[in-house]
């Protein structure tokens, strides 16, 4: 198996995203030799019709004025998108849609149905609503990007895998097998005193798995020490310069409610590195 159809999300509003994640998501894809759409919406603000009819006489101007932005914003990027794909020698497509701006996760969503993998952009200025959503819906793995530039090239270097033997934990690996099987290096991180783990199982025999598919892995086993999960996994994978995470999205969907676990959440609000999430 492998990746070969990779959708990438661009957000329109109510900032855009950054031209780096383009570059980041393009170089992606050439590592794995994938194929990478790029879809973006045209937004129209959503306003109670109440609001509409008060006192406020410019509020369509207003909203007209935010849908342009929103046109100009997506218009921008998906021709970044272009220029840098074609620069990188990447099969590539551009998928335009126009929607209301509370309808754009679950047109999200429809799409990263059709695909492999999804990359979703993460922003730190606002909430992280169209990852959560791609990440419960989809059925498929995502990979969230920071939007902060990276100070190298992406490659497949080292991949640290997450793992506690959770179903979370197991769905993540099996999706991440295409990644695994690139990587120069992969570690399998167990982290102790942080959780009862139940199961009489170790990671040496996770180990055993994935060298049936010619995968060599280095197992490592921090103690929590007092502190949270996210801080140990977000120092561990510092520390061995990773380029990719990949751990299970731990929590649980209801609907138009999306409620992610602890550790997800805290990483997911900023991701110090690419991280591929599976639930």
């Amino acid at each position: 198996m492998a990746f070969k159809d990779i959708l990438l999300t661009l957000t329109s509003y109510p900032e855009p995203t950054p031209n780096s994640v383009v570059e980041t998501a393009v170089s992606i894809a050439a590592v794995l030799g994938a194929h990478l759409a790029a879809v973006s919406c045209e937004v129209h603000v959503q306003v109670p019709g109440n609001i509409l009819s008060g006192s406020i006489p410019s509020i369509s101007g207003i909203i007209a004025g935010e849908a342009e932005k929103s046109r100009q914003s997506a218009g921008g990027l998906l021709a970044a998108f272009d220029a840098a794909a074609e620069k990188a020698g990447v099969p590539h497509e551009t998928i335009v849609e126009k929607c209301l701006t509370f309808d754009v996760p679950e047109l999200l969503v429809d799409y990263a149905r059709l695909h492999d993998l999804t990359i979703v952009p993460v922003p730190e200025s606002y909430d992280q609503w169209y990852a959560e959503s791609v990440i419960f819906g989809s059925g498929r793995p995502t990979l969230v990007l920071p939007e902060t530039p990276s100070a190298r090239p992406f490659e497949l270097g080292t991949v640290v895998v997450a793992w506690d033997f959770s179903r979370a934990a197991a769905r993540a690996v099996s999706d991440a097998l295409p990644l695994l099987e690139r990587a120069k290096k992969v570690r399998v991180l167990t982290v102790g005193n942080e959780k009862v783990f139940d199961t009489k199982h170790s990671a040496e025999e996770l180990a055993k798995n994935l060298a049936r598919h010619r995968i060599d892995v280095v197992l490592d086993k921090v103690d929590a020490d007092g502190r949270q999960i996210d801080e140990v996994l977000e120092a561990y994978v510092l520390s061995h310069k990773a380029d990719v995470l990949v751990m299970g999205a731990y929590g649980h969907a209801r609907w138009r409610e999306f409620i992610l676990g602890g550790a997800t959440k805290s990483l997911l609000s900023k991701p110090p590195l690419p991280i591929l999430l599976s639930h």
